[in-house]
């Protein structure tokens, strides 16, 4: 009875934090996540997460973080300009539009919500079908820390980024608008929970193999294989010391053999281990909004005259929101064209990288804070059954399928789609991208990591590097088999009305 008791408390306190946060006008656009965190803090979340009831009410309280569009009360935006300010751009006083200091585009500051870029649930419908955690079209890609946009072609800026150029030297316009940043197209939400379980059990059982290799007499190597993913090897060096040799896993950045094994699935580069670690980057980068997790508590990083913009908890149950968006699916039964298709998909090659299912070791996803990259098992305050969020349990076994067709790898595409950033943030090579998950691709246009593929068919043209040989067998396949295997990807489509059941969570 003192159980039942204390669960109808914390179930009160939610639909508080809900009801604070309903569509319903109110005075003060954004005071209500301020007011929120009266009724909920971390210490609460954890047993929250273990009954069906409230976990839906926390990605409830999630959704709405993700859906608000954020006003000044909220933190949004940045503070005054200052040429001097040397800290990274993503908590500094950025230049901005008419010194509005709520709006930039380029390097950030370019959007009030997340929600406001991740809204196509599908492409493929006419009208196209607009929700909750989707895509983004071609104008909501980021446009991330360029020095240069020549959008008139006045010169061929691109030999710059060439080793050895002479930087007064500039070549004749040339029909290419140079740009040294990053353009990336917003991705869909959906599966991610399975993602970030396999991403943080790989790093769990690499961790292991690494101390083993430590450990083991000099001379011996020890294969990077997790998941039925290889990620290269380790000799050992005797004295604990080691030698890697990677592929796939780990940036620019890392300094030692544990930050280098840590498989880093989300971010078109492969740049961050959770949705977490993403959003992390992405609130203080979008929106101008700082996690007291990255600045601290009490402190305007921004200089915008706010402090303690955005809670742990409420990161907390930002987080729970994006691992427990419902995972995409397989339009079945397969006609008998998908069929040849998904023939030629694995005779081509292409299933090598994008393969078609990964299971993990365990259904439950443990959900931490504060996270550490290289334990994904440090500081775990709950965790989310995902069996119970879409994901099918392995017959037999313990953990669920993840049908992702991926890898969790990166891998060098090839001069077509090689990036030119420039950026001194710049932690993954520049030809290098995590392998595309094509489970929704049918829904999921435009493609590749900057949008610039229209069709399914473009986006296979352009492959090239590890992916030139699948690229060149698709081409020379006849218009029938090429047609087969656009058939099979075409069945990979996203879940229906995705997190619509949230809406109907009302006080």
């Amino acid at each position: 009875m003192r159980r039942s008791m204390a669960a109808l408390g914390l179930f009160t306190a939610l639909l508080v934090w809900v009801g604070t946060g309903s569509a319903r006008p109110r005075p003060d656009e954004g005071a209500h996540w301020k007011a929120a965190r009266k009724a909920l803090g971390q210490r609460e979340l954890g047993a929250a997460l273990t009954a069906r009831d409230t976990l839906q009410i926390i990605r409830r309280l999630g959704l709405d973080v993700f859906t608000t569009p954020l006003t000044a009360a909220d933190g949004f935006g940045d503070g005054a300009f200052d040429p001097n300010e040397t800290t990274p751009v993503m908590l500094g006083q950025r230049p901005t539009l008419q010194g509005n200091r709520t709006f930039l585009r380029v390097n950030g500051l370019d959007a009030q919500s997340c929600n406001e870029c991740h809204s196509i649930v599908s492409h493929a419908t006419r009208p196209p079908t607009l929700g909750i955690g989707g895509v983004g079209g071609i104008v909501n890609s980021a446009i991330i820390l360029p020095t240069l946009i020549d959008v008139g072609d006045s010169s061929d800026n691109r030999m710059q980024f060439e080793p050895g150029h002479d930087p007064d030297l500039l070549m004749a316009s040339d029909g290419i608008a140079d740009f040294n940043g990053r353009l990336a197209n917003p991705p869909f939400l959906f599966g991610g929970g399975g993602v970030e379980l396999l991403a943080k059990e790989m790093t769990y059982e690499l961790q292991n193999l690494l101390r083993a290799a430590r450990a083991a007499a000099a001379g011996s190597v020890t294969q990077l294989d997790t998941h039925g993913v290889h990620f290269g090897s380790i000799e050992s060096l005797g004295g604990g010391e080691v030698e890697l040799s990677l592929e796939g896993i780990g940036r620019l950045d890392d300094l030692t053999p544990e930050q280098r094994l840590v498989v880093r699935p989300f971010g078109r580069k492969g740049e961050n281990f959770s949705m977490r670690d993403f959003d992390r980057g992405a609130m203080p980068f979008h929106f101008g909004v700082q996690p007291v997790e990255v600045v601290g508590a009490g402190v305007d990083a921004d200089g915008d005259g706010m402090v303690d913009e955005l809670s742990i908890a409420e990161m907390s149950v930002l987080h729970v929101f994006d691992v427990t968006n419902p995972r995409p699916e397989v339009a079945l039964p397969l006609s008998a064209q998908a069929e040849a298709g998904f023939r030629a998909f694995q005779e081509l090659g292409c299933a090598g990288c994008h393969i078609p299912f990964l299971k993990t070791k365990t259904r439950f996803l443990p959900l931490a804070f504060p996270e550490v990259a290289e334990d994904p098992l440090a500081n775990v305050y709950g965790t989310i059954d995902l069996v119970e969020v879409g994901f099918d349990p392995v017959p037999g076994e313990d953990g669920v399928f993840v049908p992702l067709l991926a890898d969790l790898k990166r891998h060098r595409m090839g001069p077509r789609l090689e990036e030119s950033f420039d950026s001194a943030l710049k932690v993954v090579p520049n030809d290098q991208f995590t392998t595309a998950r094509l489970w929704g691709i049918a829904d999921t246009a435009p493609y590749l990591h900057d949008g610039r593929a229209a069709t399914l068919y473009d986006a296979i043209e352009f492959h090239g590097g590890e992916a030139q040989a699948a690229r060149d067998g698709f081409l020379g396949l006849s218009a029938q088999q090429r047609a087969n295997l656009l058939e099979f990807l075409n069945h990979l489509r996203v879940p229906e009305k995705p997190n619509e059941e949230l809406l109907s969570i009302t006080p």
